[in-house]
């Protein structure tokens, strides 16, 4: 048991010294032990964890999963701001047979949009074909990646709660629609660790689109601090301070030292404190990744052949950029960092995928540039014997409207939406669940965020109800108190 701390000791009272006179009464026992009693309840809701999953060699020392997992590692594509499902993913020839008439005598009653701005029924302006061995539909929007569907496992019936993007954000991360609460890197790294404790566990490769709701998508929480997202950009310097301000080795291991001294003595003092704890740990690991990062995130020397396949040598620098990631995320996972999510590349005039007009151009530019660094990714991990063990998860915080905004652009649409899984543990080239004939609203097999999270952490080998952590009295998990895992994609 770890030692009281000067808080718990004052609730006990002051402790008798010397020996006892003789055998304590049963009376005195109980009255010495109330308050002890009483503060166990008070740790309780002030937060202690019901399971620590700290050790002596650090928060990111790797842990066995609670079943065998299929998925070592997780790399997340998020396409910030919603790509439209009906132009992408999810063929309805119906858009095309109503084109420019007015949805509410063709499709029925709407719900209420964002903007409450309802055009016409819109087609989609890409073609739809079947394509691979398994004959899926896919749009023209990704000529690459289409190459590519027979590797895909896509959820066309997926659903979110909230219409506006911060609320979204939140609740695809975090599992709710409130701030402050752990993100799925943090809860995945909680439950298992990283296998490399010389860079962070849970990295986030910023493109340069730090999505609505912040940084607090990407948190902890309420979890240790050491499982927050580490930001690195894939460029040169990848972070403040990568490289030693010392002009000396020797120089910087003294100053190490004495900081691992006074912390020693610090904790010493004051004992457990979970803030001090991770910050100690975090300084500690960034003194370990400026030994380790440069070499990571230096892409010079992978082949020619490997920078063309991602594009680092494309005609778009938005393309490049989204490549430089990509090729870094399978640098990372390579390395064994547990989980990576990339954001999007910055797109002067498109940014996100958040087409309110301008449909076309929109899609157009941000397929550019992650269409063929995803595709490459794929070939690359299936090269080299990593996408088995390495799960993919390919989603925006909701899709869009079957109908226009305006008269080019489509509005947010939290009931159906597509999502994609590739290696890891699912299988390739099917498809699960169903929207409706307008590919409005999920009616078949019918998903939440909740499932998606729950089959994620299964994959890993995480049974996502046992995955828990003590805060304000009761224990709390990413899915709250629901999720199934998908057991019909599982390979």
């Amino acid at each position: 048991m770890a030692p009281m701390t000067q808080f718990e000791q004052s609730l006990l009272g002051p402790i008798p010294r010397g020996p006892l006179s003789g055998p304590l009464s049963r009376r005195t026992v109980l009255a010495r032990s109330a308050g002890g009693f009483a503060t166990l309840a008070l740790a309780a809701l002030c937060g202690r964890p019901a399971e620590s999953h700290e050790s002596a060699q650090g928060p990111l020392v790797p842990r066995a999963p609670h079943e065998e997992p299929r998925a070592k590692r997780v790399i997340f594509l998020y396409m910030d701001g919603g790509v439209s499902q009906v132009d992408s993913f999810d063929y309805k020839p119906n858009l095309e047979k109503y084109h420019g008439q007015d949805p509410r005598r063709a499709i029925g009653k709407l719900e209420k949009t964002q903007f409450d701005n309802i055009g016409t029924v819109m087609k989609s302006p890409w073609r739809f074909s079947q394509r691979g061995q398994c004959g899926l539909w896919t749009s023209d929007l990704f000529p690459q990646l289409n190459r590519e569907v027979d590797s895909l496992c896509f959820l066309k019936s997926m659903t979110s709660k909230f219409p506006e993007h911060t609320s979204a954000n939140y609740f695809l991360h975090s599992g709710t629609g409130l701030q402050g609460r752990p993100s799925l890197g943090a809860w995945a790294t909680y439950g298992l660790g990283s296998d490399n404790q010389n860079v962070p566990g849970f990295v986030l490769l910023n493109g340069g689109l730090i999505p609505s709701g912040g940084l607090d998508n990407f948190n902890s929480g309420f979890l240790p601090a050491s499982y927050q997202a580490s930001i690195l950009e894939p460029k040169d310097p990848p972070l403040a301070n990568i490289k030693p301000l010392e002009k000396s080795s020797r120089l910087q291991s003294l100053k190490q030292s004495l900081i691992r001294d006074l912390d020693r003595r610090t904790l010493d003092q004051i004992g457990h404190l979970d803030a001090l704890e991770s910050a100690i740990a975090n300084h500690e690991l960034a003194a370990r990744m400026q030994l380790a990062v440069p070499e990571l995130l230096n892409l010079e020397g992978e082949t020619k052949e490997t920078h063309q396949l991602y594009g680092l040598d494309a005609e778009f620098e938005f393309t490049r950029s989204y490549a430089r990631q990509c090729l870094t995320a399978r640098r990372l996972v390579e390395r064994g960092v547990r989980f990576v999510e990339l954001t999007c590349p910055r797109i002067s005039g498109y940014d996100r995928w958040d087409a309110h007009g301008g449909l076309a151009n929109n899609h157009g530019q941000n397929s550019r540039a992650v269409d063929q660094p995803i595709r490459a990714l794929l070939v690359d991990l299936r090269r080299r014997g990593l996408l088995d063990d390495t799960l993919l998860v390919f989603s925006g915080e909701f899709g869009r409207t079957p109908f226009a905004q305006g008269s080019d652009g489509r509005d947010h649409n939290e009931h159906g939406f597509t999502v994609w899984m590739a290696g890891g543990g699912v299988q390739g080239g099917v498809s699960y669940g169903e929207t409706d004939e307008w590919g409005y609203k999920a009616v078949t097999n019918r998903l939440e965020m909740h499932d998606l999270h729950a089959t994620i952490l299964y994959l890993l080998g995480l049974d996502h109800t046992r995955l828990t952590y003590r805060f304000g009295g009761r224990d709390i998990r990413l899915t709250d108190v629901s999720g199934r895992v998908i057991d019909d994609i599982l390979a």
